[in-house]
């Protein structure tokens, strides 16, 4: 059974056909990025799998369900996950108590008066804490820490809902290289049980983390295949450099 699988998925808006047909298939334990120019479609196809945008034509499946018509909501209850590129976190909190009010609210309630219960929500908030390299962030209020820490901190409200598919869109946008690469340490260090789909410009960060790649061109899938594949193939490397150009595109 796969993770993920996209059939036929278009989306248009007015004359322009944004996504043309799209199929993807991600396998369990997969960290299949998604790539492609700028236009390509990758946004918008990312929100058509989260349930964020509704497709025109196709059928979405996560773990075998036929998940199109639900919401994103009703997608997270059934383990998929995300973190979008431009999320916003409340300015008012701590890193912990962030995370804490996503545990609680993955629970299906408030943060609860009883002792035990905020224990033991407060334990499963620092363990995320930690699994995202903030375990001594938890008390900085969130204004405080940096862009890279916030980022961090995306991902691990995104691991409170206890996804089986977690998708990330643009995870590194705006970092520095020293923040790409903690990045890059904390996702590949995610257990195999969680499968990872994401959308990123940073081609250093995807042939580091992914074992599968999609190329998305115009709205189609131009090549899916293994990270070797798409490094080696013209047609990518026209499809981002133009034809007849011959720069070096992916190093190694």
């Amino acid at each position: 059974m796969t993770a993920l699988r996209c059939t036929g998925l278009s989306r248009s808006f007015g004359a322009l056909r944004a996504v043309d047909g799209v199929d993807l298939t991600v396998e369990p334990g997969a960290r299949h990025a998604l790539i492609g120019p700028n236009g390509a479609g990758k946004s918008t196809l990312f929100r058509l799998v989260t349930g964020t945008l509704k497709a025109h034509t196709g059928r979405v499946e996560l773990a075998g369900r036929d998940v199109t018509r639900l919401s994103d909501v009703a997608r997270c209850r059934l383990g998929m996950s995300q973190t979008m590129q431009h999320a916003s976190l409340f300015g008012s909190m701590t890193a912990a108590e962030t995370v804490a009010l996503a545990v609680a609210r993955h629970d299906g309630g408030r943060i609860s008066p009883l002792p035990r219960r905020r224990c033991a929500v407060r334990a499963r908030a620092d363990e995320l804490l930690a699994e995202v390299g903030l375990a001594d962030r938890g008390d900085v209020p969130v204004p405080a820490l940096s862009h890279g820490e916030r980022k961090q901190l995306e991902v691990a409200l995104a691991l409170a809902c206890r996804p089986s598919l977690l998708l990330l869109d643009e995870p590194a946008a705006g970092m520095s290289p020293a923040e790409s690469a903690r990045l890059l340490a904390l996702l590949t260090a995610l257990p195999k049980e969680i499968t990872v789909l994401f959308v990123e410009h940073d081609l250093d960060l995807v042939f580091s983390l992914a074992d599968s790649v999609t190329v998305l061109h115009l709205g189609r899938v131009l090549l899916s295949g293994k990270p070797d594949e798409v490094r080696s193939s013209e047609a990518v490397r026209e499809a981002y450099l133009g034809a007849g150009r011959r720069e070096e595109l992916f190093l190694p």
